[in-house]
C-alpha cells in the first residue's frame, strides 16, 4: 500500500522518490542548514512532505541546472527557501497538498514571513559563531 501525500517519509523513501542514495541526503543535510528533517529516538529521520519539496528542488538546481553546492547555498542565502522553490515541479504538489485552503494573498504572506525567519536564523547562526572563547 503506497502512503498519501501528506505522509512522512523514511530516509530510504526519500531516497528512493528523489532517485538519490541515502547519504547523498545525509550529505546534504551537512551542507544545507535548511534541510532538517525530523528526527526520532536514535536519530532515525522522517522527512515531512515540505522536505521533500525542498530536497527536490536541491537536486533539480544540482542535478538539472548544474549549480554547485556553494552556488544553492548563496542562492539560499541570498534569496531565501523560497527560490529554491521557484519553478519546482513539487512546489505545485506541496502548495496544493499544505496550502490548498488558503488564498494567493495568504500563501505569499506565509512565504514572506518563512523568508523572515530564515534571514533571523542566519543572524542568529552568525552571531552564535562569534562567541567562541576570546582570549
Amino acid at each position: 500500500m503506497a502512503k498519501g501525500p501528506e505522509a512522512f517519509r523514511t530516509i530510504s523513501e526519500a531516497a528512493e522518490e528523489l532517485d538519490v542514495p541515502q547519504h547523498v541526503l545525509r550529505f546534504w543535510e551537512t551542507k544545507f542548514s535548511f534541510i532538517r528533517p525530523m528526527k526520532r529516538a536514535g536519530g532515525r529521520r522522517f522527512y515531512r512532505p515540505q522536505d521533500i519539496a525542498v530536497l527536490q528542488s536541491v537536486r533539480r538546481l544540482l542535478h538539472d541546472e548544474g549549480y554547485t553546492i556553494k552556488g544553492v547555498q548563496k542562492l539560499h542565502k541570498e534569496q531565501g527557501v523560497r527560490r529554491l522553490m521557484d519553478d519546482s515541479p513539487r512546489e505545485a504538489d506541496a502548495q496544493t497538498a499544505f496550502l490548498q485552503p488558503l488564498d494567493t494573498a495568504e500563501r505569499e504572506r506565509l512565504w514572506a514571513i518563512l523568508d523572515e525567519l530564515q534571514a533571523a536564523k542566519d543572524l542568529l547562526d552568525e552571531g552564535l559563531g562569534d562567541t567562541g572563547p576570546r582570549g
